[in-house]
C-alpha cells in the first residue's frame, strides 16, 4: 500500500463537473493499493497517517499530527504504475477493483476522511501548503 500525502490549505475533487468532496486546511491522501495488500496493512497505514507529524506547531516546526484537521482521501491506482520497461506504464502491481475498493474504504473509514468516488474519472484540485509532500509505504 502506498500513500502520497500532501499538506494542503484546501483541496477538492470533481466528478463530471460536480464537486463531490472538499476540505479546508489538512491532509490530501492519494492512496494506491497493491496486489496482496491486507486489512492489517490498511489499518496500519491509516494509524501512521493519523500520527504523522507534518503540521507546524506554534514554533513553526513540523511537529503536530492531523488532529482535528480535515482529510481528503482519493483512490490512486497509478501510484503502482511501473515505467521500468518502455514508455507506457504497466499497472500489473495494482490491486484489482474489488480488493482495492474494500481497502480504500477501510482506510477512509479509519481516517474519518472525505472521499472521491472510487473508479471515477476525478479532477483533484489542491493548494499545497509549504509545499509539504510525503510518501508512505507499507
Amino acid at each position: 500500500m502506498r500513500a502520497l500525502i500532501q499538506r494542503v490549505t484546501e483541496a477538492s475533487v470533481e466528478v463530471e463537473g460536480r464537486t463531490v468532496s472538499g476540505i479546508g486546511p489538512g491532509m490530501l491522501v492519494l492512496l494506491g493499493v497493491k496486489k496482496g495488500d491486507t486489512e492489517a496493512e490498511a489499518e496500519k497505514l491509516a494509524a501512521r497517517l493519523l500520527k504523522l507529524r507534518m503540521f507546524n506547531d506554534e514554533t513553526g516546526r513540523m511537529n503536530e499530527p492531523a488532529g482535528d484537521r480535515e482529510i481528503l482521501c482519493i483512490s490512486q491506482f497509478t501510484l503502482y504504475g511501473d515505467t521500468g520497461k518502455g514508455n507506457r506504464p504497466s499497472w500489473i502491481d495494482a490491486a484489482g477493483g474489488e480488493a482495492a475498493e474494500r481497502l480504500y474504504d477501510l482506510v477512509c473509514e479509519k481516517l474519518g476522511a472525505s472521499r472521491g468516488i472510487f473508479g471515477a474519472d476525478m479532477k483533484v484540485k489542491l493548494v499545497n501548503d509549504g509545499p509539504v509532500t510525503l510518501l508512505l509505504e507499507t
